[in-house]
C-alpha cells in the first residue's frame, strides 16, 4: 500500500442511537457493530433514518441518545475532523476554481501538510480512481462519472478510517452507475477501509454489501447478509421491499411432519421451517416468485388459474390468480423440457423443493 493510502477499517458500533427534532423521532434504538473492512449498506425509503444516522457517524449531526464508537473509542464529544470518517456526498462538493488535484490535495492542505507532500498523496490518490490525466482539468469539464472519482479520492487522501458515501450514485445514468458501484468496491477491498453506504437501491445494496441494515421509519428492520435478507426476510416489511414477494394469507399448523400453511382458498404448504414464525394460527405466508412453482392441481397443491404469461428472456413469468382472488407470480426457466401452462389454465402451486419460504403473524 502507498504512503499516502488510507489505513485498514477499524469496526464501527452504535449503541441504542435515538435521534429527535421538531417532535420527531428521526432514528430510534439503532444499534448496529459494523466490523473492520466491511461494507455495509444502509438500505431502506425516503425518510427511514439513513441519512441521519450516516451523519451522526460523521459528526454533522448529534444523537439525543446513545454512543458512536469507531475503533472501539467513543467520538461522541469529537468534532468530525478528528473521528477519521471521511464523507463523499450525491453532489461531491468539489470547488468549482481549484483543479481536480488541487481539489484532491486541498484536505491535506487543510490539515498543514506541505504543498509538495500534498500534491504528490493527491497524485496517487488519482492514479488509485484512475484520474491522473484530467489532473490539470476544472470540475465543469469532468463527467459525473469522473466528478464521483475525484470526490472519492479527495476523501481517501486524508487517510480516513471510515469511508461513509451517501447515496453517491444517484445522479449517474444506469450504465454509469454500475460501472461506478464495480470501482468503487474494487478501491474499498482494496483498501479494506470499513465502509458505510446509505443508499434507496436495493440492487445498488445486494450486489455491493457485505450486510445491509434495512430501515423503516427509524428503526433496523434486519441486519444481515444480502442472501439471508433476500430468502429468509425478517419482518413483513423486508420481505415486500426487497425484491418481489408474494403474501398468501393461511394458518400455521404443525404436526409430525413439521411446519404448513393451510391457505385460506385451499390446498397447503408444506415448510421446512417455520422461520421466524413458529406460533400456529394465522399468518401471511411470504414466497419469492422463483421459490414457487407449477404442476397439475390436485392434492396439497393450491389451486390457481393462469391469467397471464409473459416471457422474460430466459424465463417465463406467470401471472396466477388463487381461489380467494388473492394474485400471485411465479418464475420459472424457459426450458425446452418444462412444462408449459397457458392463459385460463387451472393448475397447482407449490413451493419448490428446498425453496425458503417465511410466515408472519397475519
Amino acid at each position: 500500500m502507498s504512503p499516502s493510502a488510507p489505513t485498514a477499517g477499524v469496526d464501527v458500533e452504535l449503541e441504542q442511537i435515538h435521534h429527535r427534532y421538531a417532535g420527531t423521532t428521526a432514528v430510534e434504538s439503532v444499534s448496529l457493530h459494523i466490523e473492520a473492512g466491511e461494507l455495509v449498506a444502509l438500505l431502506g425509503p425516503s425518510g427511514c433514518g439513513k441519512t441521519t444516522l450516516l451523519r451522526i457517524v460523521a459528526g454533522l449531526m448529534h444523537q439525543t441518545e446513545g454512543t458512536v464508537r469507531i475503533a472501539g473509542a467513543v467520538v461522541d464529544a469529537l468534532p468530525t475532523n478528528e473521528r477519521g470518517a471521511g464523507i463523499v456526498f450525491q453532489n461531491y462538493a468539489l470547488f468549482p476554481h481549484m483543479t481536480v488535484l488541487a481539489n484532491v490535495a486541498y484536505g491535506l492542505r487543510a490539515r498543514g501538510v506541505a504543498a509538495a507532500k500534498a500534491q504528490a498523496s493527491a497524485g496517487e490518490m488519482l492514479d488509485m480512481v484512475q484520474m491522473s490525466r484530467f489532473a490539470k482539468r476544472y470540475p465543469r469539464e469532468l463527467s459525473g462519472g469522473q466528478q464521483q472519482r475525484v470526490a472519492l479520492a479527495r476523501t481517501l487522501a486524508v487517510r480516513p478510517r471510515v469511508l461513509l458515501l451517501d447515496e453517491p450514485f444517484a445522479a449517474l445514468d444506469k450504465n454509469l452507475r454500475l460501472d461506478m458501484q464495480i470501482e468503487i468496491r474494487r478501491i474499498q477491498r482494496e483498501l479494506g477501509i470499513t465502509t458505510i453506504l446509505v443508499t434507496h437501491d436495493q440492487e445498488e445494496a445486494m450486489s455491493m454489501a457485505d450486510r445491509i441494515a434495512v430501515m423503516n421509519t427509524g428503526n433496523v428492520e434486519q441486519f444481515d447478509t444480502p442472501e439471508a435478507i433476500y430468502d429468509r426476510p425478517g419482518s413483513r416489511f423486508v420481505a415486500t421491499f426487497i425484491g418481489t414477494a408474494n403474501l398468501v394469507p393461511g394458518r400455521l399448523a404443525a404436526d409430525a411432519d413439521g411446519f404448513s400453511v393451510a391457505c385460506a382458498g385451499g390446498g397447503k404448504v408444506l415448510l421446512d421451517e417455520a422461520w421466524p414464525c413458529s406460533r400456529p394460527g394465522a399468518v401471511v405466508l411470504a414466497a419469492r416468485p422463483e421459490h414457487l412453482c407449477l404442476a397439475e392441481p390436485g392434492g396439497d397443491a393450491l389451486p390457481a388459474t393462469v391469467e397471464m404469461v409473459l416471457p422474460l428472456g430466459p424465463s417465463l413469468v406467470y401471472e396466477l390468480r388463487l381461489a380467494d382472488g388473492a394474485a400471485v407470480k411465479v418464475t420459472q426457466p424457459r426450458t425446452t423440457d418444462a412444462q408449459r401452462f397457458g392463459s385460463g389454465d387451472r393448475v397447482g402451486l407449490q413451493l419448490r423443493r428446498g425453496s425458503p419460504a417465511s410466515v408472519f403473524v397475519g
